[in-house]
C-alpha cells in the first residue's frame, strides 16, 4: 500500500508541475498545487488501504495530508524565503507610495527583479494601516520620516497612475521635504495605450509639480478650422509649431503645410508626421516669413484654409542682442504673412503671441505686441474687404520648449550644479505644450476678427521653488547657508537684459469669458491701418539702416507700453560704438 501511495503521489506531483517550479519564484499558486496533490495522495491512501485490506484509523489520511502539505510546501517556501533574503542583500531599499492595485503589481514586478527591495508601503488610507500585502507592511504617511531613516530609503516610487495632477502635486510636495529621489509608474492612459508597463519607472513629470489638471478639449472647436481642410503652420519645426502640427494632424486635415526656415527642424517634424499619419498629405516647405511672395505662392497653390503663425524669435536676451532681426522677423514677418493670407483668401489666421507682449520691458515682448497691433489693424481696416479672420492667442511659458528653464535645470543637476536662477523672487506662468497647442486651436475657432485671446495659465510658479523641488526629487539636498553640507547650490545670477520679475497676460481689466473655461478674450488698445502702416514703414527703414536709436524711439512711441529696463543691447551696434571710440 505504501509503495502504491508513493508512486501515485510522485506521479501526481510530476503531473501538476511541482518539480518544475523554480523555488525563487514560488507563489501562492504553488501552495494550491501542493494542497491539491496532498489531497489526491491522501485519497489514494484510503483507496489502497481498502483495496489491500489494510486497517487504518480514519484520522490517518487527514494527518497524512496535513503533514505532506506542510513538509512539501513548507520546505519549498522556506528555501524560497532564504533565497529571497540572500538575493535582497545588495538591492536598493525603496518605499512604494500607494498600496492600491498599481502598488501591488509594482511590488510583484520588483520582487522578481534584482535592483530594488520594497521595504514598506505608504498609503493615505487609514483603514490599511499596519496591514500587510505580500509580506510588506502598509504605513500611514505620517510615518514617512521614520521609515526613511529606519530603512535608509533613497528612493520613493509613486504608484498612483489614476490620480489627478493636483493629488500628485500634494504628494510630491510632501516628499520633497525628504532627501529621497522620487520616481513614478506611468499614468493610467499610458498603460492602457501600451506606451508603458506598470513596472516601468520614470522620473516625475514636471507637470505633476504644477498640479494643473487639464480640461477636456471641446472636440467641435478642435475640428472647426482643421478637419478636412488645408492647414499651414509657420515655424512648424519649433517647440510650439511642432506640437501644433501633432495636434492638428489628429483631426484629419486634408493637407498640412509645414513652413519652416530651419532645414533640420523641417526635416525632423516632416519625418515624424509622415510616420504618424495615413490620410493627411504632409507638405514640407522651406522658407522665411519675411518673404511675402513665397508665402503667397505657397498659400495660393495649396489653397490654405487656416494659418497658425508660430514663427518668431522668442528668446528674450537673444532678441535684445539682435534688435534689427527681432523687428524684421517678429513684426515685419508677421505682417507679411498676414498680407499673404489675405491675398491667398485664407479663412482663418491665428498668431501665437506671448505674455511678454503685455507692458513689455524688452524688445522681444515689444515686437510681439507690435505684431498683435498689426493684425488688429488689418482686422479693423479690411474686415469688410477680405474674408480672413485674424486673431491672436496670448499665453506664458510652456514646459519643455526650447526656451524653458526645466531642461536647463535638469542638465545642471545632472552635472552636479550649480543651478542658476536669475532672481530669488522671479515668478512665471507655466503650461504644458500639448495643452497650449490644443487651446490655441480651440481659441482660433472662436475668432470673430481682431480677437485677443488669453489662456488661463493657473497659478504663477516661483522659479527658485521649482529649482529646489527638482533638486529634492533627484534625491539631493540644496546647498545653502542653512545646509552647507548639501549637494546642489542655487546660484542667483541677476535679471538678464529686458527680463521682468513677473509676467502679465492682460494690459487692462477688460476681459470677457468665452464658451471655454480656460480661454478668455481681452479688449485692448489698437491702431488705425494708416497709422500702423506708417509705423511699419519707419520701423523697416530704421532696421534697414541699422539705426538702433531710431528703432528704440519708434518702439517707445508706439502704443505698446514699452518701458525698457536696460539701454540698447544690440551687440553689433555696441561693438560699432566701441570701434568708433577707439578710432577717435
Amino acid at each position: 500500500m505504501l509503495l502504491a501511495v508513493v508512486l501515485v503521489t510522485l506521479a501526481t506531483f510530476v503531473h501538476i508541475g511541482l518539480y518544475r517550479a523554480v523555488l525563487r519564484y514560488l507563489s501562492l499558486q504553488a501552495v494550491v498545487i501542493i494542497a491539491f496533490g496532498s489531497a489526491v495522495s491522501a485519497l489514494s491512501i484510503v483507496l489502497f488501504s481498502y483495496y489491500f485490506q489494510v486497517f487504518l484509523p480514519r484520522s490517518v489520511p487527514v494527518i497524512y495530508a496535513t503533514f505532506l502539505m506542510c513538509l512539501s510546501g513548507g520546505s519549498r517556501l522556506l528555501v524560497r524565503f532564504l533565497i529571497s533574503d540572500l538575493l535582497a542583500v545588495g538591492r536598493t531599499p525603496v518605499l512604494i507610495y500607494g498600496a492600491g492595485k498599481a502598488g501591488r503589481e509594482l511590488n510583484n514586478v520588483l520582487s522578481q527583479g534584482e535592483e530594488y527591495r520594497v521595504s514598506a508601503f505608504v498609503d493615505d488610507n487609514r483603514k490599511m494601516h499596519k496591514t500587510t500585502i505580500q509580506g510588506v507592511t502598509i504605513y500611514r504617511t505620517k510615518y514617512l520620516s521614520k521609515l526613511i531613516d529606519k530603512h535608509n530609503i533613497k528612493k520613493v516610487l509613486l504608484a498612483m497612475p489614476s490620480a489627478s495632477r493636483s493629488e500628485r502635486k500634494a504628494v510630491i510636495e510632501r516628499l520633497s521635504k525628504f532627501p529621497v529621489e522620487v520616481m513614478t509608474v506611468p499614468n493610467l492612459s499610458d498603460i492602457v495605450n501600451g506606451e508603458y508597463q506598470i513596472g516601468q519607472l520614470k522620473e516625475v513629470a514636471i507637470e505633476d509639480l504644477l498640479g494643473r489638471d487639464p480640461v477636456e478639449p471641446n472636440q467641435s472647436l478642435l475640428e472647426k478650422n482643421v478637419k478636412h481642410k488645408t492647414v499651414m503652420v509657420t515655424g512648424a519645426g519649433g517647440s510650439i509649431g511642432s506640437e501644433l502640427c501633432r495636434q492638428i494632424i489628429k483631426h484629419e486635415p486634408t493637407t498640412l503645410v509645414l513652413f519652416e526656415a530651419s532645414e533640420f527642424s523641417l526635416y525632423s517634424i516632416d519625418r515624424e508626421l509622415r510616420h504618424s499619419t495615413i490620410g493627411t498629405r504632409v507638405v514640407p516647405i522651406m522658407g522665411n516669413v519675411q518673404d511675402q511672395q513665397r508665402l503667397t505662392k505657397a498659400m495660393s497653390e495649396f489653397k490654405v484654409d487656416t494659418v497658425y503663425h508660430a514663427a518668431a524669435y522668442k528668446h528674450v536676451p537673444l532678441v535684445e542682442y539682435n534688435v534689427s532681426e527681432g523687428v524684421n522677423n517678429n513684426i515685419l514677418g508677421t505682417y507679411r504673412t498676414a498680407c499673404a493670407a489675405i491675398e491667398a483668401r485664407v479663412s482663418s489666421f491665428v498668431l501665437i503671441s506671448t505674455d511678454k507682449a503685455v507692458r513689455p520691458t524688452n524688445v522681444m515682448g515689444t515686437t510681439k505686441r507690435l505684431a498683435e497691433l498689426g493684425l488688429q489693424a488689418l482686422a479693423k481696416g479690411y474686415q469688410t474687404q477680405h474674408q480672413t479672420l485674424f486673431s491672436m492667442v496670448r499665453f506664458g511659458n510652456v514646459l519643455g520648449s526650447s526656451g524653458s528653464v526645466i531642461p536647463l535645470f535638469n542638465a545642471q543637476i545632472a552635472k552636479g550644479g550649480p543651478v542658476t536662477v536669475t532672481h530669488k523672487d522671479i515668478i512665471r506662468y507655466f503650461m504644458t505644450i500639448p495643452e497650449a497647442a490644443q487651446l490655441v486651436i480651440q481659441a482660433g475657432a472662436m475668432a470673430k476678427g481682431g480677437d485677443v485671446f488669453v489662456l488661463d495659465m493657473g497659478e504663477p510658479v516661483r522659479i527658485s521653488d521649482l529649482a529646489k523641488n527638482l533638486i529634492h526629487l533627484s534625491g539631493l539636498e540644496v546647498k545653502d547657508d542653512l545646509n552647507p553640507e548639501g549637494d546642489i547650490e542655487i546660484l542667483y545670477t541677476g535679471l538678464r537684459p529686458g527680463e521682468k520679475l513677473f509676467e502679465e497676460l492682460l494690459i487692462g481689466d477688460s476681459v470677457s469669458k468665452t464658451s471655454h473655461d480656460r480661454i478668455m478674450t481681452a479688449q485692448e488698445v489698437s491702431m488705425e491701418q494708416a497709422e500702423y502702416n506708417q509705423l511699419l514703414d519707419d520701423l523697416q527703414q530704421a532696421a534697414q539702416d541699422y539705426d538702433q536709436q531710431a528703432l528704440r524711439q519708434l518702439m517707445l512711441q508706439a502704443p505698446t507700453g514699452f518701458v525698457p529696463t536696460d539701454g540698447i543691447g544690440d551687440l553689433v551696434w555696441a561693438q560699432s560704438n566701441v570701434n568708433k571710440s577707439q578710432t577717435n
